[in-house]
């Protein structure tokens, strides 16, 4: 029986009963007294044996529980599997014991969906997270539910001591809000240009994947627009960390903004106490609430006598004293109740903050298909327009059209991260030679690559810098366009977001010479899109002839899984470039 320790080893069944017999006096008299103690002598060595025997061993022998649990609880669920087996706990006449070895939750999560992290054998999981569960249980529902939670630990904010009253000035009050506006790219002059917001990657933590939960959550609920979180989110993509220990590490490195990033509370704790930093990092809790990381209870063994041995632990794991320990280390009950490691000092608070409603299982496949998508790479093949009109002014603006749309493209290549590859075609007519319509000013590759001692985005800068129109070019578009689809068709790379962008005034195509009809091009875009591979274009006209060209425009973007878009004035292209963005979360069934 569970839990029982036996008191009856010496029971088998029989009783003695003596007749009565007379007494004899005598010799025989003097002996009795001695038979008895003999007696008692051998019971008292039997019950001796027994006890001895008991407290080595149950007599089945024993049965061991295999748990792997997430790192950052290893160290606290030893303790209490440590004295749930000193206790000797007994199941079907066995000795329970229990086994506990680390296992990062997204390694363990992959190998249990197949999708190649080695899993060691085990009975039970204590993940970090529920949400890897559900993930899991999406894909594949034989996967077991998760179990009730073992501990708990708020997803907060992070800043390292030394800056958290100058990131307060800059930053306002902690918030999930605040840190999507300070990570928005289509705002230049917000709190972007003091703070820089660090995440952790989705797929490797579950406290990234919370916090990005909490955040898109609480601005889609305070009417923050998609553009601004796309934007948001990119930039978070630019800015990941491996682990909670490299990002907390990172926050005491001083820079030009002050460094703000996520974690669980727990993994605060642990970095200040265990790590012992001459600059501490400070929990901020978000204002609008947030997400826990649970630690549930995963019994993953379909072994009768192992699952008894797990209820029996689960059971253990809500005792006062295994409390204790899980408090010691930082962590709160389920129920959110802070030990003393959580106390005022070191700016933890030792109320739970508010908990924000999970996601369900949809939102949260929605929200890390589109991180994956967004983390994509980019290869970008950008086509300026240097015909002839290109020299005409802006009204109002004191630039002429070349200008503009130069301001644009170095306003659009901000926006990429260093991973990118990106390089520069100018396109006219009869620039290389009769008939070549456009010439490869800056080949498509890595931005940090150097070409001849120059990093390739400083190139990509001067160039844009000192590009001049063809006075008398005319505008070769569609011969351009042919020849960059199929070089990027051709140079394809799965891994990144395949673009071709064109930059120009909007005339359209008007090569003298012939060349390939606007009939004809897309044809050949329709011909050449590939929805398994797909290339896509996006069109940015900037000046009063745009608005004519715009049906042709449409649909040559259109034809490839891409947009155009008329910009009334520079700043829009931050807008527009997130449009794209935006558009990789649905292509290419947009």
């Amino acid at each position: 029986m569970s839990g029982r320790h036996r008191t009856d080893e010496l029971d088998d069944g029989y009783t003695y009963n003596p007749s009565p017999r007379r007494r004899r006096s005598g010799r025989g008299a003097v002996l009795a007294p001695l038979a008895g103690s003999v007696a008692l002598a051998v019971l008292l060595g039997v019950a001796a044996f027994v006890i001895i025997n008991r407290d080595r061993g149950c007599p089945g022998g024993k049965v061991t529980l295999r748990v792997t649990a997430s790192p950052d609880i290893h160290p606290a669920v030893s303790r209490i599997a440590e004295r749930f087996t000193k206790a000797s706990h007994e199941v079907g006449g066995r000795c329970a014991a229990i086994s506990v070895t680390k296992g990062a939750s997204a390694t363990v999560a992959s190998g249990l969906g197949g999708s190649g992290g080695k899993v060691d054998a085990m009975d039970v999981w204590i993940p970090d997270s529920s949400l890897w569960v559900t993930g899991l249980r999406a894909k594949n529902p034989r996967i077991p539910a998760p179990g009730p939670s073992v501990a708990r630990s708020p997803i907060v904010l992070a800043a390292s001591g030394a800056v958290a009253q100058d990131l307060r000035k800059s930053f306002g009050e902690a918030s999930w809000n605040g840190m999507i506006g300070a990570a928005n790219v289509t705002n230049p002059n917000g709190p972007g240009r003091k703070v820089r917001v660090l995440a952790l990657d989705p797929s490797l933590n579950a406290a990234g994947l919370g916090a990005l939960l909490a955040a898109s959550g609480t601005a889609t609920a305070s009417g923050v627009g998609q553009e601004e979180l796309v934007g948001a989110l990119k930039t978070l993509a630019g800015s990941t960390v491996r682990d909670q220990d490299a990002l907390l590490a990172s926050l005491g490195v001083k820079g030009s903004r002050i460094p703000v990033g996520v974690a669980s509370e727990q993994s605060i704790w642990a970095f200040d106490n265990v790590k012992k930093p001459q600059v501490p990092a400070v929990p901020l809790y978000p204002a609008e609430g947030t997400i826990n990381l649970d630690y549930p209870l995963v019994v993953t063994t379909q072994d009768a006598t192992a699952r008894e041995v797990a209820e029996a632990f689960q059971r253990d794991l809500a005792t006062d004293a295994a409390r204790k320990d899980l408090q010691d280390q930082g962590f709160r009950t389920p129920d959110g109740e802070g030990g003393t490691a959580l106390s005022a000092t070191g700016g933890f608070q030792a109320r739970a903050p508010k908990t924000l409603q999970t996601p369900d299982a949809g939102t949260v496949a929605r929200l890390s298909q589109s991180w994956s998508r967004l983390n994509l790479g980019t290869r970008l093949l950008t086509l300026l327009d240097v015909s002839g009109t290109m020299a005409l002014p802006v009204p109002g603006t004191g630039l002429t059209r070349m200008q503009a749309i130069t301001k644009i493209a170095t306003e659009g290549i901000k926006l990429f991260p260093v991973k990118s590859e990106i390089g520069i075609w100018e396109f006219s007519t009869n620039l290389e030679g009769r008939g070549v319509d456009y010439r490869e000013t800056v080949p498509v590759g890595p931005l940090t690559e150097n070409l001849d001692g120059v990093l390739r985005r400083d190139l990509i800068n001067r160039k844009l810098a000192t590009t001049k129109a063809k006075e008398t070019g005319d505008t070769g578009l569609n011969d351009t366009l042919a020849a960059a689809y199929k070089r990027m068709n051709a140079e394809y790379q799965g891994d990144k977001i395949n673009t071709v962008v064109i930059l120009t005034d909007g005339a359209g195509n008007d090569d003298p010479e012939g060349g390939i009809s606007d009939r004809q091009i897309l044809r050949t875009l329709k011909q050449e899109y590939n929805p398994e591979r797909p290339v896509s274009v996006l069109i940015i006209a900037f000046g009063p002839d745009a608005p004519k060209g715009k049906r042709q425009m449409d649909a040559l973007a259109r034809a490839t899984g891409g947009d155009a878009y008329i910009a009334k004035d520079i700043g829009q292209v931050r807008t527009f470039f997130l449009e794209g963005m935006k558009r990789r979360l649905c292509a290419p069934h947009c």
